[in-house]
């Protein structure tokens, strides 16, 4: 071994006495939450909001470092917690931005009161009206969302009485705040769930619930109690889950057999174990770009200061954003824009995609010999174009390559007027010399 690899080994062990052997995290700063006390009166709550740091390790034998446990001048001691991961979910790249980075991941603290579940699928998991002496501790819950919406999280954490070092107790994720799929296409809803093996409350089963909401509009996809293993009555049609890495992997992810318009809202995954909820939230977009067709086509043969008129008609799409607008490309290769035209309102068709049209008139007037005109729709699923070809004649400036073919029109008729000229000439001749033979 040589004096330059003993060298590395003495860093990579120090660095493992100081840091905990990569058993701990960065650090993450969030905002601790609360009602404020002494309000009344039937008025809202008032809510404070300070500032909390979370310390993070994942061996829950590791000891916390001294260096680990300090915190700036401006945050209170009494909100530097010390949590235990072991799903080091918290940990995710998501949630640590790089050091001098503007953009910050969302976190958020709250204390939290277990109590059991009153709705049908999860009341079995409370049976007993007496709470586990388990559940005298401090506990709270933490919501965050990683940078670029890459993840979202819930968490349940335990604390000893006034202890500042919670465990986590239950992670409930998703791999992304946010997803597109296309119309017809089977969509993957993504939420896991991590239950301490440690705590007292696993192997008392749990429950699944989603959720669908949209402007106001609320209704229930699906729900499942694992401790029965039943489905509720109410089932989704098309929605189900992967019940084997349901129970294997915690994998409670939604699965709709295809997507649909009316299906694009907010999914809210709810995991309940035994007095504790943990949920996440999951936009789902549906997104179809338009189809394209111009009437008429192909389009009737023109002159000069002809008006024309065109309409295109575009069909299918989702969500209803839609910008149309018309170019002209001429045949000298120019594109020029010709504006939007004139714009109908949207319509919604029987599967709830929109259609919607635009009919613009054409001066033809400056158009020369004409060219091709396009129809382009921009739409946040892509942008769409449809041409069709506009000819112009009899136009009273002829170009170049016109003229050039009308000099060679001219000399070819010159050509055959001198030809005819010459064989009518050449005949006459031969006929008159005949003639005169016969006089002799």
């Amino acid at each position: 071994m040589t004096l330059s690899t003993i060298y590395k080994l003495s860093l990579i062990a120090f660095s493992c006495v100081i840091q905990g052997c990569s058993s701990s995290c960065p650090v993450l700063e969030c905002w601790f939450v609360q009602e404020k006390s002494g309000r009344g009166g039937g008025f809202p709550a008032a809510m404070n909001q300070v500032k909390s740091l979370l310390h993070i390790r994942t061996d829950t034998q590791s000891q916390w470092t001294v260096s680990g446990k300090q915190a700036s001048s401006d945050i209170n001691p009494d909100r530097v917690y010390y949590v235990t991961d072991p799903a080091a979910t918290l940990c995710h790249p998501s949630l640590h931005p790089a050091r001098g980075s503007i953009e910050k991941p969302q976190c958020e603290i709250n204390p939290f009161q277990p109590q059991p579940s009153t709705i049908q699928w999860a009341a079995a998991l409370t049976d007993s009206a007496l709470s586990p002496i388990y559940l005298q501790a401090d506990w709270f819950s933490a919501s965050l969302q990683g940078l670029n919406g890459q993840m979202t999280l819930s968490s349940i954490m335990r604390a000893p009485t006034a202890a500042k070092d919670p465990n986590v107790i239950l992670s409930v994720s998703s791999k992304k705040a946010s997803v597109q799929f296309r119309l017809g296409e089977p969509v993957l809803l993504d939420c896991q769930f991590w239950l301490d093996p440690s705590s007292s409350l696993s192997g008392s089963g749990f429950a699944i619930e989603w959720r669908y909401q949209f402007r106001g509009d609320g209704r229930l996809v699906l729900a499942y109690d694992g401790k029965t293993d039943r489905l509720a009555d109410n089932q989704e049609e098309g929605a189900t889950l992967d019940f084997a890495a349901l129970h294997e992997k915690g994998n409670a992810s939604l699965i709709l057999q295809e997507a649909k318009v009316r299906h694009s809202g907010t999914y809210i995954c709810s995991v309940y174990l035994p007095y504790l909820l943990a949920q996440v939230a999951v936009d789902l977009e549906i997104i179809e770009p338009p189809s394209l067709s111009i009437y008429p086509s192909p389009l009737p043969i023109a002159v000069p200061g002809q008006v024309v008129t065109v309409q295109c008609d575009a069909s299918g799409f989702a969500p209803l954003s839609l910008e149309l607008s018309w170019e002209f490309i001429g045949a000298d290769g120019k594109s020029r824009s010709l504006g939007a035209g004139s714009v109908t309102g949207h319509r919604q068709g029987w599967d709830g995609t929109y259609s919607q049209s635009s009919r613009l008139e054409i001066d033809t007037a400056s158009l020369g010999r004409g060219g091709e005109v396009t129809c382009v729709a921009v739409h946040p699923a892509g942008t769409r174009r449809a041409s069709v070809t506009l000819n112009i004649i009899g136009f009273s400036t002829p170009s170049i390559e016109d003229s050039m073919a009308m000099v060679g029109v001219a000399l070819v008729l010159y050509g055959l007027i001198k030809l005819v000229s010459w064989t009518f000439t050449s005949s006459g001749s031969d006929e008159a010399g005949k003639q005169e033979k016969k006089e002799k």
